[in-house]
């Protein structure tokens, strides 16, 4: 039976994570956020380094529990034998799902980009035409489907074209940056009147602490992406240190980017007017900076932002597919979903699965009017997953102490179990606002709430979970012996 191919390295993986993690994360979210928390206001920046204080803390349970566990859909592997094999399931669950829907969220939200390339170039017609509904479903799907094609193809093709990408992504945001530091908000202010825009509107913003912690928790969602890289720990070559070290690249250079980027944004651009803006109508910063900027610029970085946004797809894609066919390996799920491709050696039924709940993270969007319901399931999703990969760093070494002698970093445990238990409670009281912030807040149906949603689809799974359970059970498999090693390479 053909089983899954070490084929890639260091910069691969760190390009996964980095792909994952630069798209709509810098481009939408800290702008659109105004409409998301009213009266974040002028604080969105301080919100945005704040909620890196989670994602470092994940990133360091990810990370040790990776230099243990090199095995294909990580956040199963660790939880499932640091934990208990329903937890574990739980937590790449949750992953599966949230990463499923924000792929389609990409997908969706990618059509605004290439709208305002359109209208930098004069092209109205072509520009309209992609504020016509079924056209930017038509696009969106088409996107999805063709990063669906590359992964299967396999690991090579993959890393051939997502390495490059993660250095063009870095360079043309340098151009945003660069950009927007070059400008300030009189700057803007003569633009929009040369061009003859709106005036920009008082808003008084005097954010409170609620406010504060709440948009943090929904700007942790651009944070999110680093963990596709442990997803690919099947296929990673010298996992044992590669993982880990592509984990600290790619959060550590992503958080300096994000940082600088919306930094330089809000230095040209007065949030009054994104905060007006942003309740009329999507947002990105590209099309942001285009006031200011001649259209040949203008349609650079949004060609630069779009592309950015596209590049996420095949990375998440490869995340969710790894997490369906470790299930599968494990016995968990179905068994066909473990498939690998005679030819191609990729778990081809995994990725079309993953690429179909991709699609109704689209119609969702889509029919929703809105795609931040899409980023308010992926924080609720991961902060559950990123809790329970804080929690497994504490009872690995009692309920598996032979793998967690495999620990390679922070080998200390005495520091280790301080790190993870700072995880617990940050990662714990970030959930608990943006579950409170989800609930209380304003919908026009429960299916509207991230915490219902994310609660209905971890029962189906659920069933699944425990027909597949039984089913082993009946067939005399020793699933203590089992959840206590690795998973076969």
């Amino acid at each position: 039976m053909p089983r899954l191919a070490r084929e890639m390295g260091l910069a691969g993986l760190t390009a996964t994570g980095v792909c994952s993690m630069v798209g709509a994360g810098v481009n939408v979210i800290p702008f659109m956020i105004q409409r998301n928390v009213p009266g974040i206001g002028p604080l969105v920046l301080q919100a945005f380094a704040f909620a890196a204080l989670p994602a470092v803390l994940a990133a360091m349970a990810y990370a040790i529990l990776a230099s243990a566990m090199p095995r294909a859909g990580g956040s199963y592997v660790y939880v499932s034998r640091g934990l208990g094999p329903y937890p574990g399931f739980v937590a790449s669950f949750s992953q599966w799902f949230a990463l499923s829907i924000a792929t389609g969220v990409v997908s969706y939200v990618f059509v605004p980009f290439v709208r305002d390339v359109a209208v930098a170039r004069g092209w109205i017609a072509v520009a309209a035409a992609l504020e016509v509904g079924w056209v930017r479903l038509a696009v969106s799907l088409a996107l999805l489907w063709t990063a669906a094609a590359i992964n299967l193809r396999g690991v090579a093709l993959y890393e051939r074209l997502m390495v490059p990408l993660m250095f063009l992504t870095f360079i043309l945001a340098g151009v945003v940056v660069v950009a927007g530091f070059s400008f300030d908000h009189s700057d803007f202010a003569s633009a929009l009147l040369r061009r003859g825009g709106p005036a920009i509107e008082n808003v008084d913003a005097s954010p409170g602490a609620w406010t504060f912690l709440s948009a943090s928790a929904v700007l942790f969602a651009s944070f999110i992406g680093f963990d596709s890289i442990a997803q690919a720990g099947g296929e990673a070559r010298n996992p044992g240190r590669n993982l880990p070290l592509a984990i600290g690249l790619a959060v550590g250079s992503v958080g300096i980017l994000y940082i600088l980027f919306t930094a330089a944004v809000y230095h040209a651009v007065p949030w009054q007017y994104i905060a007006v803006e942003a309740q009329r109508r999507d947002l990105t910063a590209p099309g942001l900076l285009g006031l200011l900027l001649p259209p040949f610029w203008t349609a650079i970085i949004v060609s630069a932002a779009a592309v950015a946004l596209a590049k996420d797809l095949p990375a998440m894609l490869l995340a969710v597919s790894r997490l369906m066919f470790a299930w599968a390996d494990d016995g968990i799920f179905p068994g066909v979903i473990a498939s690998v491709h005679p030819v191609f050696r990729t778990p081809h039924v995994a990725i079309i699965a993953s690429g179909a709940m991709a699609t109704l993270g689209i119609l969702g969007s889509h029919l929703a009017g809105d795609f931040f319901l899409g980023v308010d399931i992926l924080v609720s999703s991961m902060l559950v997953n990123f809790l329970l990969m804080a929690v497994s760093v504490l009872t690995l070494p009692h309920r598996n102490p032979a793998l967690a002698q495999s620990i390679a970093v922070v080998p200390d445990a005495r520091i280790r179990t301080a790190l993870a238990a700072l995880g617990v409670v940050v990662l714990g009281g970030f959930l608990s606002v943006h579950t409170w912030k989800d609930l209380t807040g304003p919908a026009g149906a429960w299916y509207f709430r991230s915490t219902p949603v994310w609660a209905v689809v971890m029962a189906i799974g659920s069933l699944v979970y425990w027909l597949e359970v039984r089913g082993l059970r009946r067939a005399g498999v020793d699933l203590r012996a089992r959840f206590a090693s690795l998973p076969p390479e």
